[in-house]
């Protein structure tokens, strides 16, 4: 497999596609959206806003008006900046041929610099991994949070959250490998019924203490940080949980197109959050007792219950959304050449964005119940939360600023303009978050760059790999005139040769002539391009081209978001004049053991991980989807 990507022959999108799913209904991809997109910030209000007034210093006997207002203003005009004018307004037309996401954004812009990308792909990884600390942090979290509704019903219960919690991950990564498909449909009427409650329980609270919309006024937000110095950036590091999940908006994009997205934000996801934290305020304004636990004491005593259930299958359905997005993060990874292969299922003959990967799912589930048995409470694992996500935002804004540019041929100053505020507002959330590295900020930095060096070392171990494979190869066009000057015996059947570089022989071709000293009556040497483009038209999918009589070259490419099925992707070339049998063609792979070198490009440590990884990866095989009775394999040995 190679990353190689043809920028000549790819138009970039440059003013957005986001519209990829025309069959589908746009009420069917709204409601999806509310569903999918929207379960993490949806379902911040149970912790954003006590967070962020326990971090102001507010409690039962201190909380004051002011107080209260400055930080309600501080979450109201981070929904508004960050999430509606940077994602909702300006990234969702950022689209790489209609998918969206931290990795097709570094796609998009690096396939607009060229070859002078590669600080692109750097940020792509530190974003990408990032990425991996919020998909861990947001199960665990969210869960938790609202399990521990069940402590105001009873006190009793109090030792039972995190068995409870437990159980509910378990059952959560469990159901995993069935797909979301069956239960999908549920999930947005689920989140309209959530949304639709959190904002008419604030509707009542509002009218008795209608002094809290007073907090739409900016003039509290500024005058709250600049009187409370350290304290009001400890605060808007807590005031950030309102807006994680932001990056799901841009995320999603390729699953329901931009307008579903933008309209179920503006005309429900916004105001219902929106009511739901004056809400809030409001009932701390009024008995500042309630500062405990104010989401859930809106309610009623009655209706405690029934909103902890409705809270936990909300939370779920936020936590589902961030797990199927580190699977499909993953995908890109590996077909951008950032991760080894592992083994891709896919859980829906219909969508193919819904997929299954076992070993990321374990990996996740065990990093889950990590956090959940190390911090064992909401308020503690809050520290912990908004370093990866608010380190995701900035390298988006960065990238975002080389697409506005390059993509969309904006001037440099007139890109800055727009970018730079957005830059500044996530850098300052940034920093607030970083205050919280010893509390529990540690984790997700720790996740996150175990994570970039994993990726970091596949990329620059596969790049050694293949330069020092590339010296000892021979050109094919050189082999192929030693063939015809010495023909070896033919053998009736088709040989297909994967290789990375078709201009020089592959290495399985090699051994094949040189143990068994003879060839097939046809012989393919294929190679599999990975664009920069999330899909590829079926009609570029498949190049032929014959070198001579004894050889042909195939080149099949696929969209980084598609899953490479050879076979499928090879019977398309009977188009094109080849006749293709599977039952009489033969696959020969190489496969290589490798070995650490006296000298390396990269350290003696490096070596030793790389080589594991590549252990780990899945069989070539399974990858491209080649019938495994149809594989013969070769086996060299190769020093790193």
């Amino acid at each position: 497999m190679t990353d190689t990507t043809s920028a000549a022959a790819e138009t970039p999108a440059a003013n957005g596609h986001g519209e990829t799913h025309s069959t589908a209904s746009f009420k069917g991809l709204m409601l999806g959206s509310i569903g999918v997109v929207y379960g993490d910030i949806g379902t911040s209000p149970l912790y954003a806003f006590r967070e962020a007034v326990t971090a102001a210093g507010a409690t039962a006997a201190t909380a004051n008006m002011q107080a209260v207002l400055g930080v309600l203003s501080l979450v109201l005009w981070a929904l508004i900046v960050v999430v509606t004018l940077k994602y909702v307004v300006i990234l969702l037309r950022a689209d790489n041929n209609g998918e969206g996401g931290t990795l097709a954004l570094m796609a998009l812009a690096q396939r607009a610099l060229g070859t002078s990308g590669g600080i692109v792909v750097l940020l792509g990884i530190i974003s990408g991994a990032l990425f991996y600390g919020d998909a861990v942090i947001t199960p665990a979290l969210s869960v938790l949070s609202a399990v521990e509704g069940i402590k105001l019903a009873t006190s009793a219960l109090d030792h039972y959250v995190v068995p409870i919690t437990v159980l509910i991950l378990l059952a959560l990564f469990a159901v995993q490998s069935r797909g979301t498909a069956r239960v999908a449909a549920f999930f947005g009427p689920i989140m309209c019924i959530w949304f639709a409650v959190i904002a008419g329980a604030a509707l009542p609270l509002i009218a008795q203490q209608p002094s809290v919309l007073l907090a739409f006024n900016p003039a509290y937000a500024v005058s709250f940080l600049l009187n409370h110095g350290i304290i009001g950036l400890i605060t808007l590091g807590a005031v950030f949980l309102a807006v994680t999940g932001a990056e799901a908006l841009y995320a999603d994009l390729g699953h329901f197109g931009k307008r579903p997205i933008q309209t179920a934000w503006l005309f429900l996801v916004l105001p219902s959050l929106a009511l739901n934290y004056l809400g809030q305020g409001a009932l701390v304004i009024g008995n500042p007792h309630t500062i405990e636990n104010p989401f859930f004491l809106m309610f009623p005593e009655w209706a405690l219950v029934p909103m902890v259930v409705l809270a936990t299958v909300a939370t779920v359905i936020a936590s589902q959304a961030v797990i199927t997005g580190a699977y499909s993060l993953t995908r890109q990874a590996i077909q951008l050449g950032l991760m080894p292969r592992f083994e891709i299922t896919h859980t829906s003959e219909a969508h193919s964005g819904q997929i299954y990967i076992p070993r990321v799912n374990t990996l996740l589930l065990v990093g889950v119940l990590m956090l959940v048995m190390m911090f064992r409470s909401s308020s503690s694992l809050a520290s912990a939360y908004g370093i990866s996500v608010t380190g995701t935002m900035v390298v988006t804004a960065m990238m975002g600023f080389v697409v506005i540019w390059k993509v969309w041929k904006w001037s440099p100053l007139a890109a800055a303009a727009l970018i730079l505020p957005f830059l500044a507002i996530d850098l300052t959330f940034l920093t607030a978050n970083l205050l919280k590295v010893f509390e529990g900020g540690w984790v997700p930095l720790a996740l996150g760059g175990a994570v970039m060096l994993l990726m970091y070392t596949w990329r620059r171990g596969s790049r050694l790999l293949y330069e020092k494979s590339h010296r000892q190869e021979i050109p094919l066009t050189d082999l192929i005139t030693m063939l015809e000057k010495k023909p070896p015996q033919r053998v009736p059947g088709t040989a297909v040769f994967l290789t990375s570089n078709p201009d020089y022989a592959p290495t399985a071709l090699m051994h094949s002539l040189k143990h068994y000293k003879v060839l097939h009556q046809k012989n393919v040497i294929l190679t599999i391009e990975i664009a920069s483009t999330p899909r590829v038209d079926i009609a570029e999918r498949v190049r032929l081209e014959d070198v001579g009589e004894m050889f042909s070259k195939v080149t099949l490419k696929f969209g980084f978001m598609e899953s490479p099925n050879v076979p499928k992707a090879l019977a398309i070339a009977r188009k094109l004049g080849w006749q293709f049998d599977i039952m009489s063609t033969s696959f020969f792979l190489s496969r290589r053991a490798l070995k650490p070198a006296a000298q390396s490009g990269m350290p003696r440590w490096q070596d030793h991980l790389f080589i594991s990884m590549s252990r780990s990866a899945n069989d070539a095989t399974d990858y491209f989807q080649i019938p495994t009775g149809r594989v013969v394999e070769v086996g060299t040995q190769v020093t790193i």
